[in-house]
C-alpha cells in the first residue's frame, strides 16, 4: 500500500536550481535566457553565498599586465597544480571560456580595478605563471555575487526562494524530476516539480573544527546526489588554504585571501626566518596552496611556529596606504575580530579547510551527472581541479559552468523533461525520515543524541585524524569514529516542532556531512600515496599507478563503493602546451604521467 504523505506546497518549474552563489545565479540566468522557467531555491538569503569568501579575484588569462599569458599557459598552470588528475577536457574548456565570462561580467556592471590605459587590473597568485587574477581589492568575490544578482532580478521567468532547504531528490525512474525540502521559517514541506535540476550548492567544509566555510556548507548537494544515486569523485582532496587566521580563537579559521601574498605580503616563522625560501625556492610565498600549507605545519611541528601554533604573514614593508588600498577587507578584519593593525603588526596565520577538490562526477560539456536530469557546477561538482585547485580558480569556475549547466538543463527539461510526476511515496518516506527527531525520546534503544555534540565530535575526528597530515592509522581511527557517529546519529532527538527550529534542521545538516566525511575518508584510504592536497605520512611519495586513476565513491546495495577508474589520458595535441607553463619541468611531472611531448617553441601574445 503507497504511503500517504502528510499535506505540502508543490512548486513547479522547468529547471530548479539548487543554491543561489555564483555558479547558481550564473545557471539559473543561462537556463532563462534558453527560455525556460527557474526557480532558485537558497538555504539562506540572496546575496549571502560562500562565493564571497573567494576574495583574491577571478584567474584569467586575459594578458593585460603580462602579455605573455594566455589560455594555453592558464591550462598548464591548472594541469600542473591539479597533478595532472585534473579531467583535461573541463580545464581546457575553462581555461578558452573564462576569458569570456570576465568580459561579460563586465559588460554586466562589474567594477574591477583597473591598469593605468584602463584595462582589467591582473594580480599575482600562487603557482600561476603570470599576474592572472581580475580583482576588486580583495573583495572580488563579493562583486561577482552583486554583479551576478543585479542581472538574475532583472531577468523574467526566475523565481527565487530564500530560506529553504532541500533534502531529498525526487526522482521518476532513473530520472530526476524535481526535489522536497521545507520552508526554513515554518517548517512547512513543499515539492518542487522540474524538468531538470541544477546542483550549484557549494562545498562541505563543516565537518572540520578550523574553516573558513559559513554555516550553510554542509554538503547538502553532494548528499543528495549521492542518495539518488550520482558518482562522487575525488572526495579524498581536501584543500587546507595554508593561510586562515588563528587568533582569536572565535576567529580561528576566517579566511585571510591569497590576495595578501599575490599583492607581496611574506612569511616567516617565530625565528624572524622567511621559510618558504627553503621549502620552493622558486615560487617561494607564490607556491601551490597545498606546498604552503604543509610548509607552515612543518614549521610548527619543528617548534619554530608562533605563540598560537601558526606563522606569520607580513605586509608592513609594502607600506600602510598601499596596505589600505589593495587590501581594505583584511585591514578590516584583523582590526575588528583580532584588534591588529596589519599595517604595524604581523598576522598570525595557519591552515584552514577552505575548499574540496571532490564532488560530483559530471560530464565536462553539459556538467551533466550521472543521473539523468541532475546537473552540477561550482564547488559542488568535482573534476577541474585535480588533487590541488589553484587559487583564483573557483569563481572561474562558477561562472563557466554555472552557465554550461544552466544551458544543458534547459535543454534537458524542454526534450526529455516535459513530464513530471510526483511519486507521494517517495515523499512520504522523506517526510517520515525528516519527522522522526521530533518524536520525542529513543524509545530506549539507546540514550537519545544531540545533533551538535555530534556534530562536534564528527569535527574532532577529521580535524585530528583527516586532516592536513594522514596515515593509515589515523584514517581508520576517523572511518571507526564516522561509523559510530552513524549509528548514534539514529537516536538524535530534539525538541519542540518545526517552526524556526535550528536543532530540528541541524539533524539533516548533520547527516549530510557523515556521508560525505565517510567518503573523503575511504577515499583517502584508498589513495595509498601523497599527490596534492593528500599527505599521505606512511606513503610520503607518489607511486605510479595512482597518477592513472581517479577514485569514484558510489552508494552500493551493502553501503559506500568506492572504486578506481581510468584517467583519460591527456591527448597528443594538448600535451605540448604543459610546456607553456613557467612551473614546468619534466623530472618533476607527478608520477604516473609518462610525458612523450614533442619539444615547443614558447610563444608570446601581444596585447591588441
Amino acid at each position: 500500500m503507497t504511503a500517504t504523505p502528510e499535506p505540502y506546497d508543490t512548486i513547479e518549474c522547468d529547471v530548479l536550481v539548487v543554491g543561489a552563489g555564483g555558479a547558481g545565479m550564473r545557471a539559473a540566468i543561462a537556463a532563462s535566457d534558453a527560455g525556460c522557467s527557474v526557480t532558485v531555491v537558497s538555504k539562506s538569503l540572496l546575496g549571502k553565498a560562500h562565493t564571497v569568501m573567494a576574495e583574491g579575484g577571478i584567474a584569467a588569462g586575459i594578458g593585460n599586465v603580462d602579455p605573455e599569458d594566455s589560455w594555453e599557459v592558464h591550462f598548464a598552470d591548472t594541469m600542473l597544480g591539479g597533478q595532472l588528475l585534473n579531467n583535461w577536457r573541463m580545464v581546457e574548456l575553462y581555461a578558452h571560456e573564462v576569458i569570456d565570462r570576465v568580459l561579460e561580467l563586465e559588460r554586466w556592471g562589474g567594477i574591477f580595478d583597473r591598469t593605468a590605459d584602463g584595462l582589467i587590473m591582473q594580480r599575482a597568485f600562487g603557482a600561476h605563471s603570470w599576474k592572472r587574477l581580475a580583482h576588486v581589492g580583495d573583495r572580488t568575490g563579493l562583486e561577482l555575487i552583486r554583479t551576478c544578482q543585479d542581472k538574475m532580478v532583472h531577468t523574467e521567468g526566475v523565481d527565487v526562494r530564500m530560506e529553504y532547504t532541500l533534502t531529498a531528490l525526487l526522482k521518476s525512474g532513473d530520472r530526476v524530476c524535481g526535489a522536497f525540502g521545507y520552508n526554513r521559517n515554518t517548517g512547512a514541506f513543499v515539492a518542487f516539480k522540474a524538468g531538470a535540476v541544477v546542483l550549484a550548492s557549494g562545498g562541505w567544509g563543516r565537518m572540520y573544527r578550523y574553516t573558513s566555510n559559513s554555516w550553510e556548507c554542509s554538503g547538502d548537494g553532494a548528499a543528495m546526489a549521492y542518495q539518488a544515486g550520482a558518482d562522487l569523485l575525488d572526495m579524498e582532496f581536501v584543500q587546507f588554504h595554508p593561510t586562515g587566521m588563528i587568533w582569536p580563537p572565535g576567529a580561528r579559521g576566517i579566511l585571510v585571501t591569497e590576495a595578501v601574498r599575490g599583492e607581496g605580503g611574506l612569511l616567516f616563522n617565530a625565528e624572524g626566518t622567511r621559510f618558504m625560501l627553503d621549502y620552493d625556492p622558486v615560487k617561494k610565498e607564490l607556491s601551490s596552496r597545498d606546498v604552503v600549507a604543509r610548509s607552515i605545519y612543518k614549521e610548527v611541528q619543528a617548534g619554530r611556529g608562533t605563540p598560537h601554533g601558526g606563522a606569520y604573514l607580513d605586509v608592513r614593508h609594502l607600506g600602510a596606504d598601499y596596505v589600505k588600498r589593495k587590501l581594505p577587507s583584511m585591514y578590516e578584519q584583523f582590526h575588528a575580530l583580532a584588534s591588529i593593525d596589519i599595517t604595524q603588526q604581523p598576522m598570525e596565520v595557519g591552515p584552514t579547510i577552505h575548499y574540496t577538490m571532490g564532488g560530483v562526477r559530471v560530464e565536462p560539456e553539459t556538467a551533466a551527472t550521472t543521473v539523468p536530469g541532475l546537473y552540477a557546477a561550482g564547488e559542488v561538482a568535482g573534476g577541474l581541479h585535480g588533487a590541488n585547485r589553484l587559487g583564483g580558480n573557483s569563481l572561474g569556475d562558477i561562472l563557466v559552468f554555472g552557465r554550461r549547466a544552466g544551458e544543458a538543463a534547459a535543454e534537458f527539461s524542454k526534450s526529455s523533461g516535459t513530464v513530471r510526476v510526483i511519486d507521494d511515496s517517495q515523499i512520504a518516506a522523506e517526510q517520515a525520515d525528516l519527522l522522526e527527531p521530533l518524536g520525542g525520546d529513543s524509545n530506549g534503544a539507546a540514550p537519545s543524541e544531540n545533533p551538535y555534540k555530534l556534530h562536534e565530535d564528527l569535527q574532532l575526528a577529521m580535524q585530528d585524524d583527516a586532516g592536513i597530515g594522514r596515515s593509515e592509522q589515523s584514517l581508520q581511527r576517523a572511518l571507526a569514529a564516522i561509523l559510530a557517529l552513524r549509528e548514534r546519529s539514529t537516536h538524535i532527538r530534539v525538541s519542540g516542532g518545526r517552526t524556526l527550529n535550528p536543532g530540528w534542521q541541524t539533524v539533516r545538516d548533520v547527516t549530510n556531512m557523515l556521508v560525505l566525511s565517510e567518503a573523503i575518508v575511504r577515499g583517502a584510504i584508498e589513495r595509498r600515496e601523497s599527490r596534492g592536497s593528500q599527505w599521505r605520512f606512511d606513503h610520503l611519495e607518489q607511486e605510479v599507478e595512482f597518477g592513472k586513476i581517479n577514485f569514484v565513491t558510489r552508494r552500493g546495495d551493502d553501503g559506500m563503493q568506492v572504486v578506481s577508474i581510468p584517467l583519460d589520458p591527456l591527448p597528443d595535441r594538448l600535451r605540448p602546451l604543459l610546456e607553456r607553463s613557467r612551473f614546468y619541468d619534466p623530472a618533476k611531472l607527478p608520477k604516473g604521467y609518462l610525458t612523450e611531448t614533442a619539444p615547443v617553441t614558447r610563444t608570446t601574445r601581444k596585447k591588441k
